[in-house]
């Protein structure tokens, strides 16, 4: 198991050393190795944004070996990243204490890719795909609501195995990935620009991202999650607006397997989607979350076969009081303006 690497930089620790009020120490696990989909996490341990807000925050990485999730529940760490709300379905499902406070992505970054001009730029003709890449997780997921909603079938799977030949192999066949990795993966081992149809602009409308904690906490030491919520949302809005150079070294010291111009690319698809920041955040800033969302995306997941209904209690899959008050809002217009003005001046 990876172990916490602590990542607030001992110039902010001495910044801090000589102030009465001691840092709370926090632990933030990922689902994943670190990732542009992580950098507004880093970017607020970088900057010093965690620390401005009292808290000392150690990131542990997700990965292949480590099962972040059960972490949780069991009080090892005190907030955890989770992929979609499924997860907060199950969670609630299970009786498990968990609970959601914020929605970093307000669309799920899960796409499916094609080839260039073999039919695919409309959504509706990947139903008639002859192969379809899906893993095994996904065919007892989203795929189960595509074939609801998009009338997709289940004859002509094949796993995905995370491994991008057998597309590249087959120009008639489509697979799935994120529009925020396997995009950029697909143009630098393929050589092409790939057909992306993110599965948010179809009716998936999950939230993504999203920061999750225990019940306990949130009742106990309400004022610590606020804090939390609101540095990781600046830390976003300074990420991805900002001079992000620091947490992309974070992230690659964490995982050298990156590269900086994935990093990058993987920004400018996030912008370009508006995967963080669009819709709701644009006047309630990052993170925003409505009840009325969750039980849209329960509704269609019921639909979908996935659910009973009545079978999860939706007032328990997520706390919305710690967002859609505006966080960040401020910071951005600064960042843009100086974004604006620097790119003026230059020309």
């Amino acid at each position: 198991m990876f172990t916490p690497r602590l990542l607030l930089p001992l110039a902010l620790l001495c910044v801090f050393a000589g102030q009465s009020l001691a840092l709370d120490k926090v632990t933030f696990a990922t689902d994943w190795r670190a990732q542009a989909a992580h950098g507004g996490f880093y970017q607020a341990v970088a900057d010093g944004t965690y620390a401005r807000h009292g808290l000392e925050v150690s990131i542990l990485q997700g990965g292949p070996q480590v099962n972040t999730a059960a972490l949780l529940p069991a009080g090892r760490v005190d907030f955890l990243m989770t992929g979609n709300l499924l997860h907060g379905f199950d969670g609630v499902k299970n009786g498990l204490p968990n609970v959601v406070v914020a929605a970093i992505f307000q669309k799920d970054p899960q796409a499916l890719f094609a080839h260039p001009g073999q039919g695919y730029e409309d959504f509706a003709r990947l139903k008639d795909a002859p192969v379809a890449f899906i893993a095994k997780a996904a065919q007892f997921s989203w795929w189960q609501w595509l074939k609801s909603a998009h009338g997709f079938s289940d004859e002509r799977l094949k796993p995905y195995n995370y491994n991008l030949g057998p597309f590249l192999r087959n120009p008639a066949s489509i697979q799935q990935g994120y529009a925020i990795a396997e995009a950029i993966y697909i143009k630098d081992q393929g050589g092409f620009e790939p057909v992306v149809h993110l599965l948010a602009d179809h009716g998936y409308t999950t939230y993504s991202t999203l920061i999750t904690t225990r019940r306990d906490l949130v009742e106990k030491q309400a004022d610590l999650v606020q804090r939390f919520v609101d540095a990781s949302i600046e830390g976003w809005v300074s990420y991805l607006y900002g001079d992000r150079r620091q947490a992309n070294a974070l992230m690659l010291a964490d995982n050298p397997e990156m590269s900086e111009a994935e990093l990058e690319a993987a920004v400018a698809l996030m912008k370009s989607m508006g995967i963080v920041d669009s819709g709701d955040t644009l006047a309630l800033g990052i993170g925003a979350m409505s009840a009325a969302r969750v039980e849209d995306f329960h509704a269609r997941m019921v639909e979908a076969g996935l659910y009973k209904a009545g079978e999860v209690d939706l007032t328990k899959v997520a706390d919305y009081r710690f967002v859609n008050r505006k966080a960040g809002l401020e910071r951005k217009r600064n960042l843009v303006a100086d974004a604006t003005t620097a790119a003026q001046q230059s020309h």
